[in-house]
């Protein structure tokens, strides 16, 4: 969807923080999904977004990345490809 409301979401993040969806009303969203940590498709997806970060971060849009995967699945993923945003944890499937 784009230029479109989503309905909101509250999820644990990578930071530790939990991060609610409608805390970001008005600015620029990306919010990916993905399968499974660490898979091909996926890790090169989640490059791809890492290597455009500033580009994002320079058009104020702040990417978030959302699978069912566990907290420490998503920490361990996160740190071996050095992503810079947030990954959420949906392990009860609110969002994906």
């Amino acid at each position: 969807m784009l230029n479109q409301p989503v309905p909101d979401f509250e999820l644990p993040a990578t930071s530790g923080k939990t991060i609610k969806l409608s805390d970001y009303l008005g600015k620029f969203v990306v919010v990916y999904f993905y399968p499974k940590d660490s898979t091909p498709g996926c890790t090169t997806q989640g490059m791809q977004f890492r290597d455009a970060y500033g580009d994002f971060q320079q058009a104020n849009a702040e990417i978030f990345g959302i699978s069912r995967d566990s907290l420490k699945s998503h920490e361990n993923f996160k740190a071996k490809f050095s992503f810079p945003f947030e990954l959420l944890a949906d392990t009860e499937e609110l969002a994906c």
